[in-house]
């Protein structure tokens, strides 16, 4: 194929596998399209906690979401919610609980939980899977945090001691008592195993077993938090058998990147994709676009080092930010975005400050992205769409700082499935 005019033509091409790329591409095979998803790598999915975070500070800590986006968007109108609106936030929200079991992912709008992290930090979640949310601190009580000594970067001493610290605020009851537990459990021979390798051991009954029997005479009654490694396919079998073994709460406390729980997330919604009718191709870097002036044709793929373009009717851009290299920056402070080659809005002029001091402070230049009108089109200079038929979602868009306000996820659900909506809409037009 050498030409764009040549060969199929999709009704919708993703570029990402990311959480954002994934949910347009699902919502949009729900819908009967016929959808291609092309990725250089598994997205950053894997990465997160396996939570969904909407909105946890703004920049006190957040209880209620829903009561906080309407003056959150006010107050932030380049921000990606406000280009989607809160009431879209809370629709995307039903849709993604509703791709999993009943039960599985725990929370709502109206109400952040508030989980501990590995290093003992309250967070504020909106959605959490079934297995973390008994570690909910909002009305304190008695924890033991089980750590498993082949397991590098958990600390339960350390987890534990930052919990019992922890300053949760006006309007949380009681107060946290947690302590640490290690154990020592079969590792086959093994130093040093993964998260995933643990994860795996958790799925063998007669380790559960050795791991219960080690652990039960050091139970006071509070609940029990595990490093996120209670199995990968069969994570809620494992939790219940656990909880009922046990007879006490038991909860997944998420570990360092990569994790257990986003890998799980990553692969329940490619499966789903595939069952949907979806494709994915991995291992392909975006090295062009083809375009007949303001529509986008095709985008060219590097695969095994042969390009081949791919034809579409719409196209969703959900390469990520700079973390995923979707955004990138030279030394000159530059930024570019990789796939596309889409106008870049957000960073202030040389004349003026672009970083702050302090590293946790808010920078100036921490909100630059991709800008886009309400229909998540992208803009150049002067305003106006670039394509008309492409759609940009997830952590590339601009007006947000993610890590500060804890919102990735929460973003990249509710843009991705908006993108997917409005295809949807102009496929039934």
């Amino acid at each position: 194929m050498t030409a764009a005019g040549q060969g199929r033509i999709y009704d919708a091409l993703v570029v990402g596998a990311g959480t954002a790329g994934l949910v347009a591409a699902l919502r949009l095979a729900q819908d009967g399209a016929d959808v291609l998803v092309a990725a250089k790598g598994v997205g950053a999915t894997h990465l997160t906690g396996g939570t969904v975070d909407v909105l946890g500070y703004a920049p006190e800590r957040i209880a209620s979401p829903a009561a906080a986006l309407p003056g959150f968007i006010r107050d932030h109108p380049e921000h990606p919610y406000a280009r989607v609106g809160a009431e879209a936030v809370g629709k995307a929200l039903g849709w993604f609980k509703a791709q999993f079991p009943d039960g599985a992912l725990v929370g709502s709008l109206e109400a952040n939980l508030l989980l501990p992290t590995a290093v003992g930090v309250p967070k504020p979640s909106t959605l959490a899977p079934e297995t973390m949310a008994g570690g909910d601190l909002r009305n304190g009580g008695r924890f033991t945090i089980v750590g498993l000594t082949a397991l590098k970067d958990f600390y339960p001493a350390y987890l534990a001691d930052n919990l019992s610290r922890a300053r949760l605020g006006q309007g949380d009851d009681g107060r946290v008592e947690a302590r640490a537990v290690t154990l020592t459990p079969p590792t086959g021979g093994e130093a040093d195993v993964t998260p995933m390798g643990w994860a795996r051991r958790f799925e063998d009954a007669e380790f559960r077993k050795a791991v219960i029997s080690g652990l039960e005479p050091s139970l006071d009654g509070g609940a029990v938090g595990f490093p996120a490694v209670l199995g990968l396919d069969s994570a809620p079998t494992v939790w219940r058998e656990l909880n009922d073994t046990l007879g006490v709460p038991v909860f997944e406390i998420p570990t360092l990147p990569p994790s257990v729980p986003g890998n799980r997330m990553a692969r329940s919604l490619r499966t789903a994709l595939t069952r949907a009718g979806g494709r994915v191709v991995m291992g392909g870097r975006v090295v062009g676009v083809r375009a007949t002036g303001r529509r986008l044709e095709a985008v060219v793929v590097d695969a095994a080092a042969r390009p081949k373009p791919y034809r579409a009717r719409d196209f969703v851009l959900a390469t990520g930010g700079f973390a995923s290299r979707g955004l990138e920056m030279d030394s000159y402070g530059l930024v570019r975005e990789t796939a596309f080659d889409l106008p870049v809005t957000g960073m202030p002029p040389e004349t003026e400050a672009r970083w702050a001091d302090e590293y946790l402070a808010a920078h100036p230049a921490a909100r630059v992205g991709i800008g886009v009108d309400d229909e998540l089109r992208p803009l150049d200079q002067g305003h106006e769409p670039v394509y008309d038929n492409v759609r940009v979602a997830g952590a590339a868009l601009a007006g947000a700082e993610p890590w500060r306000e804890k919102s990735g996820e929460g973003i990249s659900l509710a843009t991705g499935f908006r993108a997917a909506e409005l295809i949807v809409e102009l496929r039934g037009g």
